[in-house]
């Protein structure tokens, strides 16, 4: 899979999540055989790009592959600014925010609230597609709501603006993410396009994978919240679609390895202060299946020493990786 002169190692890419795709998490998805991995959004607001939020957002130090930014707003010229900010950073692909449901972006006129203005759309990404030299890429929904689905229309728009790639998550703006995503509107979308078209939304697993590829004819596939917690998922999903055989899940040991080490890159970028606070929803996702009555993650969220931290999750670990009787009351 190509976007503009990149060519991907693979038609999986991480999407972007506040709060979740940070460096660490990035660059351990990419590890685990995600083909491109996006950031965490940024604001177009020139007064924020100087926080330590957007600072770590921004912060791509030691990560291999391409990277892409994604950036919103509602301002053609501010949006250009932050392309061109991103740009002279290091960005190599910048992602273009239409997807995000969330009250506090859409408020701003942001986000899948920008559905509801096509002209104010084709004037975004015309602004930023002529404001830098490196590709653009659009992130929507199907539509602003059920009986708005324009995602066919915002589509044409963006591939006659210059955007090499589109990502649709199936569900609109005021579904959020409840109910269960259609992949009707991604599928008419990748037959009124040229560009490479992304499926997003509800894929959880391998077979689920294969099963949209082949109803929307997409060109690739985009895992969001299905990767928390759960990064292999991009190996176990690249080994079914070219070898036909599903791998399992990780054994307790390499489990064990990757979240530890996660933890520490996650004390590396933000600081012990804050890293073991951001931490404790990570270890959350990776254990949620083996803690099904969330007695250890209550425990482990009561940690405010990383030392103590990597030791309950070591121990942890060693009880799993036993086969014992799992006791969380005694892991913390």
């Amino acid at each position: 899979m190509r976007i503009g002169p990149y060519t991907l190692k693979n038609n999986l890419i991480l999407a972007p999540m506040a709060g979740v795709t940070d460096r660490p998490f990035r660059r351990l998805c990419s590890e685990m055989g995600a083909g491109l991995v996006v950031s965490e959004m940024l604001s177009s607001n020139p007064k924020v790009w100087k926080t330590a939020k957007s600072l770590n957002r921004m912060n791509h130090e030691g990560e291999s592959g391409i990277r892409s930014i994604q950036i919103a707003g509602s301002e053609p010229s501010l949006m250009a600014e932050a392309a061109q900010f991103n740009v002279e950073r290091g960005a190599q692909i910048i992602d273009i925010n239409m997807g995000c449901p969330a009250k506090k972006v859409n408020k701003k006129l942001a986000g899948s609230a920008l559905l509801q203005q096509p002209q104010l759309v084709a004037d975004i990404l015309d602004a930023v597609v002529k404001s830098v030299d490196v590709p653009v890429t659009l992130k929507i929904r199907t539509g602003w709501d059920v009986d708005n689905r324009n995602g066919i229309h915002i589509a044409k728009i963006a591939q006659d603006k210059g955007i090499v790639s589109i990502a649709v998550h199936g569900r609109t703006r005021t579904c959020m993410f409840k109910g269960h995503a259609e992949y009707d509107t991604i599928k008419a979308i990748k037959a009124n396009v040229s560009i490479p078209v992304i499926a997003n939304g509800d894929i959880k697993n391998a077979l689920q994978a294969k099963e949209v590829l082949h109803y929307t004819g997409a060109d690739g596939i985009m895992i969001g919240r299905a990767a928390q917690g759960n990064p292999w998922i991009f190996r176990q999903i690249e080994h079914f679609l070219s070898q036909g055989i599903q791998l399992e899940k990780p054994s307790p040991q390499e489990m064990a390895v990757i979240s530890i080490r996660h933890v520490h890159d996650i004390y590396d970028l933000y600081g012990l202060n804050m890293g073991v606070r951001i931490a404790r929803k990570h270890v959350g996702w990776y254990l949620d299946s083996y803690d099904p009555e969330k007695e250890f993650r209550r425990r482990f969220n009561k940690i405010d020493e990383g030392v103590l931290q990597i030791e309950a999750l070591e121990e942890f670990f060693s009880l799993l990786s036993k086969q014992v009787n799992y006791n969380p009351c005694n892991a913390a």
